[in-house]
């Protein structure tokens, strides 16, 4: 398919940038990656504590607003998957422009993206709101965990549109390789966040008690002033892009093109989600108190990945503009670097989870029967770190090069035919209890981090079409 090419030529940049000249095509692999990864690490720490903090606040309205908190990140986290994979999408047609040259192209494809991504947000707005309840019920959880955690459900919903707006122009910063912007859009929205939501939900200074909904709320209006602050640096030309909207006018084919290469992406995101939702499904029998303790543990994991997402993603940009430049061999050792130092952080960030387990998750909730089974939970759950992050690597750095079949398939492979069978059978048949859940959780990492093993080595993903451009061998 030829490459579609903006209707307009650039404007001169008003304000250049410090990674408005940035070249990842060139130099050390190793300092060039750290030089992505860093901001998207500390953004994704910043995540963590944001959700965190939640979590906390959730803890001191007691363990069924834990588990409402839980059963709503899960369906808020469903929503935005789906969108996810046009910044997926976004990410690999960018960043294949800007290593072959071609800015022009860059600028088009940003505003398509945005676009599609705007229209699918408001409509994943709109159902999640009518269908609050219905979607907790579905579940099988307890009335009071549905009071709980509907209302801050709904207002979730509602911040679909926001969020949105902040992760794809952070996104397509990212992979024209300013990930330092969207990182300070991200400080701004947690701080934000952070200040204002105990002030929301439990009533302090001026502000009315709002509970658990008060959260939402919080992040609603955080989410709304990151995405002002990427959108400006956007059009403003301070990094290798600088958009305008003068002759904008919507690119059909260009549309199709990143649908259908985001599409695989979105389902590979939206069944690892409907997977934890199945998992609450699973989880939810054994009791408010396990199901309390599950939330938890998987909090908890976040800590893990924050470090292994950020590498990932910035090997798969890395790869990406290699690719577009003619250079497999760069993208390929890009991806060696981020396992070397994505396995380093995991098995450190691992240890310290394993022989902590009880005072980290205690700062949360410290209900004895809460904090019994999450311990449990999450030593098992560190077993399996190193294959959680370079799975993570592999499935992120294959997203962003182009080749998002494939990744979508190992994953419904890895979930659906060993995870949640497994799941469903091993409590029972183990003797584990709920505690066999999370060792079925443990095989279906290690079976995917290999299947991502072999495609590395003896795949063809370096060689896939983007925006109409093969790399050469």
């Amino acid at each position: 398919m030829p490459v579609t090419t903006a209707p307009v030529a650039e404007r001169p940049r008003a304000a250049r940038g410090r990674y408005a000249a940035i070249n990842l095509t060139e130099g050390s692999i190793s300092r060039g990656l750290w030089t992505l990864a860093w901001p998207q690490m500390v953004e994704q720490v910043l995540t963590i504590v944001y959700q965190l903090t939640d979590l906390a606040w959730a803890g001191q309205l007691g363990a069924r607003s834990i588990a409402g908190l839980g059963v709503a990140q899960t369906y808020s986290q469903l929503a935005m998957t789906g969108r996810m994979g046009f910044d997926t999408a976004t990410r690999a047609m960018i960043a294949r422009s800007i290593g072959a040259g071609d800015i022009r192209t860059a600028n088009h494809v940003a505003l398509q993206s945005f676009t599609l991504s705007s229209a699918f947000s408001v409509l994943m707005m709109v159902v999640g709101v009518i269908l609050t309840e219905p979607l907790m019920q579905v579940l099988g959880v307890s009335g009071d965990v549905i009071a709980a955690g509907a209302d801050y459900m709904r207002i979730q919903f509602v911040a679909q549109t926001a969020i949105a707006f902040r992760m794809m122009s952070g996104s397509a910063l990212q992979a024209s390789g300013d990930t330092f912007t969207p990182m300070k859009a991200t400080t701004v929205t947690r701080v934000i966040h952070i200040g204002l939501s105990p002030c929301l939900v439990f009533g302090w200074l001026i502000f009315p008690e709002m509970g658990l909904a008060g959260a939402a709320i919080a992040n609603c209006i955080s989410q709304l002033v990151g995405g002002v602050m990427n959108f400006r640096a956007l059009f403003r030309g301070s990094s290798r892009l600088h958009l305008n909207l003068s002759g904008y006018q919507v690119d059909l084919p260009l549309l199709w093109q990143i649908a259908k290469l985001g599409m695989p992406a979105s389902v590979t995101s939206a069944e690892r989600t409907l997977a934890q939702l199945m998992l609450l499904g699973i989880v939810a029998p054994f009791g408010d108190n396990v199901l309390a303790a599950f939330s938890l543990t998987r909090r908890t994991e976040m800590v893990a990945n924050m470090g292994v997402g950020g590498l990932g993603q910035s090997a798969g940009i890395m790869a990406a503009q290699n690719l577009g430049a003619g250079k497999p061999a760069r993208a390929r050792s890009a991806v060696l670097w981020a396992l070397l130092y994505s396995s380093l952080f995991l098995l450190t960030t691992g240890a310290l989870l394993y022989f902590f387990a009880e005072p980290v998750l205690s700062v949360f909730n410290d209900e004895l029967g809460v904090l019994d089974t999450a311990v449990v939970w999450l030593r098992i759950q560190v077993v399996g770190y190193v294959f959680m992050g370079a799975g993570m690597v592999f499935m992120q750095t294959f997203n962003t090069s182009g080749d998002t079949t494939v990744p979508m398939v190992v994953t419904l492979i890895s979930i659906w035919l060993v995870q949640q069978p497994l799941a469903l059978v091993m409590p029972a048949w183990t003797g584990l209890g709920e505690y066999g859940i999370g060792w079925a959780i443990n095989i279906a990492m290690f079976v995917r981090c290999f299947v991502f093993l072999g495609y590395y080595l003896w795949g063809p993903w370096t060689q896939k079409r983007v925006l109409g451009v093969r790399a050469p061998h």
